[in-house]
């Protein structure tokens, strides 16, 4: 359920309005604009009588929300939320860019790739310290060590941190070094994870999981949102089909579905979409021209000896000169990047 608060509701009406809400069983979300305060009311009671909230003093309007995702919803928020993390903002109009290695591998490496992000105007620096690999004998990750470096190597530059947590017992530690938590998609339905992520203050990017709905990933995001962290980002990365042709199935109508439904950022992933270097540029710019709030591309210097996902991680000349173009499509509608 939503309440709007009239304009003029003193706070002491909006208190009221509260306890009310809260003495009928209801979780409160108080969303607070520059001219309207909404309430969102959470909990199941279908035969909720709405009049009993509409006669107080200082509500305007109570709407029943059909969507089961409440704080996620245009119906709680008509504005779209703006993640601010320092100077940078990801869901107004600039398309922010997320880009770096899949793993952090060494020193050398993460260095020389955070220069190649600075140097393209990426504002958030990407790679994995934890890595959730489908073999146990494949590269797991450097681990905190990994984490150090990548910190280094971004402050360095100027940048932010966005790297994978992938269970609670990582949280402090990655909290430590990153900007941002990526939960991926493996993980888009671990709910203990993603109830702990709404009482962190950070913000936190989902992923898409493999074979989830629209729906199914914005109730991912309602845990974080109703657990009381309001920062949070979506992200498509493409959904398992039958097709072979490429890495995953990228289901771009997500990114204008999702506007239509929520206000919170989505982001692209074209690097984990298709996995094959040559698919990654139309899709990024494909990705844009639909409305992507940011896109998250993997980059590598010496791709052929990766230690994870290299045939889908661009060159750094094809990197720089993508951007030059996403930049062309994004003055097209009217954004910037």
């Amino acid at each position: 359920m939503v309440v709007i608060l009239k304009n003029n509701a003193t706070d002491d009406q909006i208190d009221n309005v509260k306890k009310h809400l809260e003495d009928y069983g209801f979780q409160i979300h108080e969303s607070r604009g520059v001219q309207k305060t909404i309430l969102g009311a959470i909990g199941v009671q279908p035969d909720f009588d709405t009049r009993k909230i509409r006669i107080l003093d200082g509500v305007a309007e109570v709407y029943r929300v059909t969507a089961p995702y409440k704080l996620a919803g245009r119906d709680f928020k008509s504005d779209n939320s703006i993640i601010k993390i320092k100077d940078v903002e990801i869901g107004g109009n600039e398309i922010v860019l997320m880009s770096g290695p899949c793993s952090i591998e060494s020193e050398e490496q993460i260095f020389k790739l955070a220069e190649i992000v600075s140097r393209s105007g990426s504002k958030i620096l990407r790679g994995g310290a934890f890595k959730p690999r489908t073999s146990p004998y494949s590269f797991q990750g450097m681990g905190e060590e990994g984490l150090k470096l990548m910190r280094a190597a971004a402050d360095q530059y100027g940048l932010l941190v966005i790297t994978e947590v992938m269970q609670i017992s990582e949280l402090d530690v990655i909290g430590k070094y990153a900007d941002i938590y990526q939960l991926g998609a493996r993980n888009m339905q671990n709910f203990a994870l993603l109830k702990e992520l709404g009482n962190v203050k950070i913000p936190v990017m989902i992923k898409r999981g493999l074979a989830a709905t629209i729906e199914e990933l914005l109730m991912s995001a309602e845990y974080v949102l109703a657990n009381g962290n309001s920062d949070v980002i979506l992200c498509e990365r493409g959904i398992r089909t039958f097709e072979k042709y490429t890495r995953n199935t990228f289901d771009l109508s997500a990114i204008p579905v999702i506007h239509k439904r929520s206000h919170l950022p989505i982001i692209a992933d074209p690097s984990h979409a298709t996995g094959i270097r040559d698919q990654v540029p139309p899709m990024a710019r494909a990705a844009v021209a639909a409305g992507a709030d940011g896109l998250m591309i993997e980059i590598h210097h010496d791709p052929e000896h990766a230690m994870s996902d290299g045939p889908q991680a661009l060159l750094p000349e094809v990197f720089i000169e993508l951007v030059k173009e996403l930049r062309t499509i994004a003055q097209a509608i009217h954004r910037n990047l």
